[in-house]
């Protein structure tokens, strides 16, 4: 189910005054709120290893991980990327981050026009953005965008590795997708299971 408008010309303070008080999350995007809909068991899946894997590597450094209640602000807009990292986060303003070093968003077919068309060119802009990552859930592939390739992506299968430069880690596509299911790690899966057989 794609994200549905629900509101027209809201300003940015009743934009922000309403997210705390709503059960559900919105974004705001050029003054119109969309809410946004529920997420899959995979995309779950991939966003929580994700940020698992940011959360044990980037222990005791400044930059922190941040799941998808974390709000990005590019001028008056407001979105809501799966995971990302911020390494410079200002505690004067604790619902949003103006600073993300690395954003991750999960696609499905519902959000893929808004993450791979609107959002990427929106976060392309904002200054502290080293990388963005894509990442599929209906079959394996990872597409990083970094900054210092001019924002040239490159894309990762199974039996790849992925280096985040950003934040110096490392991880497998597998780890990536641990749990996933879909046809492709379903077979992959079983190839393991033959193999060790």
């Amino acid at each position: 189910m794609p994200n549905i408008k629900i509101s027209d010309n809201i300003n940015v303070q009743e934009y922000l005054d309403g997210e705390l008080m709503s059960e559900i999350k919105h974004e705001l995007v050029s003054n119109q709120v969309y809410a946004m809909a529920g997420a899959s068991a995979n995309h779950e899946r991939i966003a929580g290893n994700i940020y698992r894997k940011l959360g044990s590597h980037l222990e005791g450094t400044p930059c922190e991980p941040f799941s998808s209640d974390m709000k990005v602000r590019i001028r008056d807009n407001f979105y809501y990327p799966d995971v990302l990292v911020d390494c410079n986060f200002d505690e004067e303003e604790p619902y949003y981050t103006q600073s993300p070093t690395l954003i991750v968003e999960v696609l499905s077919q519902s959000t893929r026009k808004m993450d791979e068309q609107i959002k990427r060119m929106e976060y392309f802009n904002i200054p502290s953005l080293k990388e963005y990552v894509i990442i599929e859930q209906d079959f394996v592939d990872v597409a990083v965008y970094r900054k210092n390739k001019y924002w040239q992506h490159t894309n990762y299968f199974l039996g790849d590795q992925v280096t985040l430069n950003s934040i110096d880690l490392t991880l497998t596509v597998e780890e990536i997708y641990t749990r996933v299911q879909n046809d492709e790690m379903k077979a992959y899966r079983e190839h393991l299971l033959k193999t060790n057989e």
